[in-house]
């Protein structure tokens, strides 16, 4: 397994620090010299972590003042940019793969417009049911497209997010998107995945999610059992 970076480990820490509160919107970061004394490293080293996170969105530099934080928005409509735990008021998901990663040729048709180069790639193709409280919730299939993911297929993703997979092993961060919501009666197999009652409606959301990447999109088809719980999202 490959080494964390310098840089990346110090990125981690403050952008935990800024998405948490620690650093408040519109504070100041720690300069460069007390991050290099801090953390025991070199000015390049800081420089480039403070420039991953200029690039994310996270912080403005203005010269002769410093590194202002700048939180991004957290909900892209209802949903949060931060992942689906975020998305439901923080409860913790617990994830069970129903298929697990593999490269596989885009469907046809596809419910948004791909890019050619995406077209070309092909996708890598996944299902998740997530569950709060022991209970099915949602159930979501997910096309990534196939460029620069490399051992994507070989990652174990059960009880684990897949937003914090794409952003500490390949430096992908969502940065917005677009959403088509709408209630539907499900099929017979989403209704026995999310236990739902015969008859009972279910909201069916399509996603498109920008990333840092440029070029790179995350597809997803959701159906959320939304009797015991609802979507929480401020925006």
């Amino acid at each position: 397994m490959n080494e964390v970076p310098q840089y990346r480990r110090l990125y981690e820490i403050l952008r935990k620090h800024i998405l948490t509160g620690v650093y408040e919107e519109g504070s100041l970061l720690p300069s460069e010299n007390e991050l290099c004394a801090v953390h025991g490293m070199t000015r390049p080293t800081v420089r480039h972590a403070l420039e991953t996170l200029v690039k994310d969105g996270l912080i403005l530099k203005k010269q002769g003042k410093g590194s202002i934080v700048r939180k991004p928005p957290q909900n892209i409509g209802i949903l949060s940019i931060e992942g689906t735990a975020s998305a439901i008021g923080g409860k913790y998901l617990k994830t069970q793969i129903l298929q697990q990663p593999v490269t596989c040729p885009w469907p046809d048709p596809f419910h948004f417009e791909l890019s050619e180069i995406e077209r070309e790639s092909g996708c890598i193709y996944l299902e998740r049911l997530r569950f709060v409280d022991d209970r099915p919730v949602f159930y979501d299939i997910n096309h990534l497209p196939n460029i620069n993911l490399p051992r994507f297929t070989s990652r174990s993703l059960e009880n684990r997010s897949l937003f914090e997979t794409l952003r500490k092993h390949y430096q992908i961060q969502i940065t917005g998107g677009e959403q088509r919501l709408k209630a539907m009666r499900p099929t017979e197999a989403v209704t026995r995945l999310l236990n739902l009652k015969k008859g009972d409606p279910v909201l069916y959301i399509e996603r498109k999610l920008s990333t840092n990447r440029e070029g790179f999109h995350i597809y997803s088809t959701i159906w959320f059992n939304s009797e015991k719980h609802f979507i929480y999202g401020t925006f």
